[in-house]
């Protein structure tokens, strides 16, 4: 036990000087910016106001439609579930292997091409990651489950020490979920403000600093403790997998897979305590700002001229503000409309437990968000990545035959390719906000166990919901830079 405590204390120690080291060259190196991943390839500029009007009356119409239908028969359905079979828990073969991948393209940061889309580790964390697992987690189910890069060698290390105890350090309750707060503030900061975030290289030391400090904090609090409340990745990959259409429960050293509604499992989710109402409103606020901040109409009230695009250097303090701006304005709307809706019903329940428990409706929203936003990104440098995997080190390789592979970016430009992949992202953006109706009407249920207050306290989210519907839909619509 003591022996267990003294390495976790020395790790920790290792790796917060590590991040400390990475924190101060981010602040003070002067590197070229590069073309983020999720950088729109081209303009659409189609008559939308009639996609605009539609949407919000769809949303509204969904409202009016529940209104009228008992949330006991929609919770009776949400419940139903398919069963689908049983496989073995290979948890922790696949996060070595998972492991083993990133340890490879940490490894291609450092030795590999120069040029982001042809190494493969901005397009392994910006496009695969961050938007092709998010989809597939949302769609499927917790499939983090499997591939969480930590649990492996914490298993490992774990039993190489032998350790009496799963966590020699305690978390203090009052933190919550600050700490993944905090830290995917970060991780969106790196993303959309920082000047060179697909710099390899510079990728390389902030994906190896990360994963190096997040294990120490799981040997030191325990790796349930810390990827709950603390590891960013874990926490919303958690959350966002509430809305998959898999549940896995285990049955011993085999999983049971159930098949269920999407959003079905986000009827039994928890009441979030205010650090986790929040972290989930700043994931989606992330998103929304990567594309607000690339309008005419930021780079213009900025006094940026968009046809002459600084480059990211220039805006690092205006972007900066801006993140933070969006967060705010939107955490302050979302919390406002949840509080009027309690005070219509006569409701005397604190505003905590009943945003801990509304906030769970922006789930479908924020999956939208994200298809909607990185579509365009998913199709063009998704291409990219297959390429630069079949040769990760610059070497002449070819492992999987894609090495020579030609990239069609004309996929997301031309009229045609424009029209149908905005359809696509309004149907996405506008089926979001339905389905989080839906799950609002269900959850506010709970809350008031009748259909006249549930639907009365939702009607301020509602419409909430109907005006981030016109918001989404024109930012996918109006000019933008970069």
């Amino acid at each position: 036990m003591a022996q267990a405590r003294t390495c976790a204390v020395a790790m920790a120690g290792r790796a917060l000087a590590a991040a400390g080291g990475f924190l101060a060259a981010s602040l003070w190196s002067c590197l070229p910016a590069f073309a983020h991943a999720s950088d729109r390839g081209h303009v659409l500029l189609l008559p939308t106001g009639h996609y605009i009007a539609g949407a919000a009356f769809a949303v509204a119409a969904s409202f009016l439609v529940l209104a009228l239908l008992p949330p006991q028969h929609l919770v009776s359905l949400w419940r139903r579930r398919l069963p689908f079979g049983a496989i073995p828990d290979l948890r922790q073969a696949f996060s070595l292997i998972s492991f083993a991948l990133f340890a490879v393209f940490i490894a291609a940061g450092f030795t590999g091409s120069r040029d982001p889309l042809s190494n493969p580790l901005p397009l392994t964390i910006w496009t695969l990651l961050w938007v092709g697992f998010t989809l597939a987690q949302g769609l499927f189910g917790n499939l983090w489950y499997w591939l969480n890069p930590w649990y492996g060698p914490y298993r490992l290390i774990r039993r190489a020490y032998a350790a009496a105890s799963d966590s020699p350090l305690q978390l203090p309750a009052w933190l919550g979920y600050w700490p993944a707060f905090i830290l995917f503030f970060g991780f969106a900061w790196f993303e959309l403000i920082d000047p060179a975030p697909d710099d390899p290289a510079r990728l390389a030391i902030a994906a190896g600093a990360y994963w190096l400090f997040s294990l120490i904090a799981m040997l030191a609090f325990g790796f349930e403790r810390w990827s709950r409340q603390g590891e960013f990745l874990s926490t919303f990959f958690a959350m966002i997998g509430r809305f998959g259409i898999v549940e896995g429960k285990q049955d011993g050293k085999r999983l049971r897979l159930t098949l269920c509604w999407p959003g079905a499992k986000l009827y039994e989710a928890e009441t979030l305590p205010p650090s986790g109402a929040l972290f989930l409103l700043l994931t989606l606020a992330s998103v929304s700002f990567d594309g607000f901040s690339k309008t005419f109409f930021w780079l213009g009230r900025n006094g940026i001229n968009p046809l002459e695009l600084p480059g990211r250097t220039a805006l690092v303090a205006t972007n900066g503000v801006g993140l933070v701006a969006m967060f705010v304005l939107l955490a302050a709307v979302a919390l406002s409309a949840v509080l009027i809706g309690e005070r219509l019903v006569g409701s005397t329940l604190p505003l905590r437990r009943a945003a801990g428990l509304m906030v769970w409706s922006i789930v479908p929203i924020a999956l939208a968000y994200h298809f909607s936003h990185y579509l365009t990104s998913l199709l063009v440098n998704g291409q990219y990545a297959l390429v630069a995997l079949s040769d990760p080190f610059a070497r002449g390789w070819n492992l999987f035959g894609t090495a020579h592979m030609p990239v069609e970016a004309g996929i997301a430009m031309g009229a045609h390719s424009a029209w149908l992949i905005w359809n696509l992202q309004a149907a996405a953006i506008v089926a979001g906000h339905v389905l989080a109706v839906l799950v609002a009407h269900v959850l506010a249920w709970r809350l008031h166990p009748s259909a006249a207050g549930a639907s009365l306290s939702q009607l301020p989210l509602t419409m909430l919901m109907i005006g981030y519907t016109v918001f989404g839909l024109w930012l996918l619509s109006t000019a933008t830079a970069g």
